[in-house]
């Protein structure tokens, strides 16, 4: 028989039993869509979380800090050894001052961060409202979220106001160390007008500086420093050779990658429970093909008296079963999307109420979907082998005469 001809007969299901057809398709869907809603949900998750926490800069940086010992500092020896390191691509440092800020006859402290604009670039701080620090524009800050929120402006309406700083500092402007007991507080009322350009998310009341306008205070020691490597291979070197000096070193790509692992753990569970619901749908795609194959014995029989052969029979209800389960794999694609944009829709709704931001909780990557249909075809194929195998031996005199 020509395969043309198999495949005419193995899809005659869909006309003479269109119903039972259909539920069982519906069936198997139901258990794709829940593994697709169950997992996509899961690199949702992850991708939305790394999104919010990481840029590609941060991925190739590390975040340098000074060891609490008078004898190890991060001043600026230091960092310069470390400029030297091969691989090092560039150093970002920043200091720390406390301070009192004055706007429109308001006034609150605040932690001033001194930094180079690549410091926040490095960092991987996410601009929420108008732009990250640039050195054309020296007098222009960075405040955090919690800053606006003091001042009791939005996020768009502080982009552009002034403030005036007084600063606390021990004993910086005479080049004492920070960490000298000996050091006294000291204020410094400073004339420059720092104009708003752009706010990122933080709970703390930070605004970050170019560390140009403050060059006046001879600072000795610093808080912390950002180094970005050449490459991701590099970075294992670059830091070997920092731990030498004594300094502490820690990376947000040692975070992403414990978070990457947690959310795979989480993946393989939510995916274990959307396995439960399509071993039940193949249960009953089973069922539904031994039932055809019982209900065209008599068919069977006819078909093997003309001359077909047990290879025949066989591939007819094979292909039956595996285009059912690859019209199930789409329609649970379809299903899952539709499921998780709805519900990615309500919660949107119930965060915007209660005044949160929208985020995308669902991702379902090309290959993933490409898999799960992929998955439901193979379900359906190995659905139909015993079926298929109990047609195929079914002796054709004892099918002629099967009632």
């Amino acid at each position: 028989m020509k395969f043309s001809d198999l495949f005419k007969l193995s899809i005659r299901m869909f006309k003479t039993r269109t119903s039972r057809t259909l539920l069982t398709i519906l069936g198997m869907s139901v258990g794709i869509s829940a593994i697709l809603f169950l997992v996509s949900l899961g690199f949702g998750l992850q991708k939305t979380l790394l999104e919010r926490i990481t840029t590609s800069d941060s991925l190739l940086t590390l975040e340098i800090n000074s060891p609490k010992s008078d004898s190890i500092s991060l001043d600026n020896a230091a960092l310069e050894k470390i400029k030297n390191i091969d691989g090092v691509a560039d150093v970002s440092p920043s200091f720390q001052i406390s301070s009192q800020g004055y706007m429109n006859e308001l006034s609150a402290n605040f932690n001033v961060l001194a930094v180079r604009p690549s410091y926040l670039r490095l960092g991987g701080y996410k601009i929420i409202e108008g732009n990250l620090l640039d050195d054309s524009a020296e007098n222009e800050i960075v405040v955090s979220s919690s800053v606006a929120k003091v001042f009791g402006k939005e996020f768009s309406e502080i982009i552009g106001q002034e403030i005036t700083f007084d600063f606390y500092v021990n004993g910086i402007e005479a080049g004492v160390s920070e960490n000298s007991q000996n050091t006294k507080k000291q204020k410094i009322k400073s004339e420059t007008r720092y104009k708003i350009a752009g706010v990122i998310e933080g709970e703390d009341n930070l605004v970050f500086i170019n560390a140009k306008t403050l060059s006046n205070f001879n600072v000795q020691n610093f808080n912390d420093a950002k180094v970005k490597c050449r490459s991701d291979d590099a970075m294992g070197k670059v830091r070997d050779e920092i731990l030498k000096s004594g300094l502490l070193v820690s990376s947000l790509s040692d975070t992403v990658k414990q978070a990457e692992q947690v959310f795979k753990v989480i993946q393989i569970i939510l995916m274990l429970f959307g396995f439960i619901a399509l071993v039940v749908s193949a249960i009953g795609m089973f069922n539904t093909m031994t039932i055809a194959m019982m209900e065209r014995t008599e068919e069977i029989g006819i078909m093997k008296s003309i001359g077909a052969s047990n290879a025949a029979v066989s591939l007819i209800f094979i292909m039956e079963s595996t285009v059912m389960g690859f019209l199930g794999g789409l329609g649970g694609v379809f299903l899952g999307l539709a499921g998780g944009k709805i519900f990615n829709l309500g919660i949107n709704l119930i965060a915007s109420r209660l005044g949160g931001e929208s985020m995308t909780l669902f991702y379902s990557p090309f290959w993933f979907v490409a898999v799960i249909i992929a998955s439901g075809a193979l379900v359906g194929f190995i659905t139909g082998i015993v079926p298929a195998r109990r047609g195929s031996n079914i002796d054709p005199l004892d099918a002629l005469r099967y009632k």
